[in-house]
């Protein structure tokens, strides 16, 4: 599949609408909180961890550079697509909030469908690679979601995949988010293994972040005293200022430079894997 027109014509299951935009016929409800892409769209463009999350994600599509447009499934509000867009890889992003699709048009991104990816009723085979930039935690049945996803890639096609790090640091916010689980590096293997994929590259991200996310986060919920839902909270824990984002900013520069030259961490706040459909 190409992006922008062809889109209507493999998938008769999507109607195109002002302004531009892509939808489902058919709509259902996703694990997403009321307000979630709005919430996300006012730290994006700021937010240090969205920031070096986009610079890993785009290092690494470019080592596997996908022969043909990226389906960004659960893409948001365009914030990764716009980021592969600029680095000169072709992507269709599918988003079910219709806050989220807007945003992502209004960003730029060049096709955009909303719909749950199983109501899109995308041609099998259709896509060289998809990407889930935390999504699978949103997912009650990640059996069901990797299955659908393995079924509109072509025979080796790339599945890059971003999900929050273990377990044992779920907290409140994470209650907040939507989440389902967090995952290990293991578990998140198993979980592609299982359902059709083969790994080719597995790495944690945000190396700094774990001791920070159980004392501040987890413990804290824990105790009953964090809610997980505080806007202005959340703001600040993505700008930090001064001291902090001085050593946050070297800590996640040397940890860019290890991923750039193929490098693997084993902890950190998040897990990116690199799946190949079988």
């Amino acid at each position: 599949m190409t992006a922008g027109a062809d889109i209507g014509i493999l998938a008769p299951a999507l109607e195109r609408r002002p302004p531009g935009i892509w939808f489902a016929r058919q709509e259902a409800a996703v694990s997403y909180p009321p307000g979630g892409n709005a919430a996300c769209l006012q730290v994006e463009d700021g937010s240090f961890w969205f920031r070096h999350r986009n610079r890993c994600i785009v290092k690494v599509v470019e080592r596997y550079r996908p022969s043909g447009p990226l389906l960004d499934v659960g893409g948001g509000n365009g914030y990764v697509a716009r980021g592969l867009q600029q680095a000169g890889i072709d992507c269709v992003l599918v988003e079910p909030g219709v806050e989220g699709a807007l945003a992502a048009h209004a960003r730029g991104v060049t096709s955009v469908i909303c719909a749950r990816l199983e109501d899109a009723a995308l041609p099998a085979g259709s896509f060289a690679a998809a990407g889930l930039f935390d999504v699978l935690e949103h997912l009650e049945d990640e059996g069901a979601a990797l299955g659908a996803i393995r079924d509109v890639l072509a025979p080796d096609g790339y599945l890059f995949v971003t999900v929050p790090a273990f377990q044992a640091l779920f907290s409140p916010d994470d209650v907040a988010a939507g989440h389902y689980r967090r995952y290990s590096p293991s578990r998140l293997a198993r979980t592609l293994r299982r359902n059709g994929f083969r790994i080719e590259y597995e790495t944690c991200l945000f190396w700094p972040l774990p001791l920070p996310v159980l004392l501040f986060r987890t413990l804290p919920g824990w105790l009953g005293r964090r809610q997980g839902d505080d806007p202005e909270q959340a703001h600040a824990e993505h700008m930090p200022s001064g001291l902090a984002a001085r050593l946050m900013r070297r800590a996640l520069e040397w940890e860019y430079g290890i991923i750039a030259r193929g490098g693997r961490l084993m902890v950190g706040g998040s897990c990116f894997a690199v799946a190949v459909r079988e």
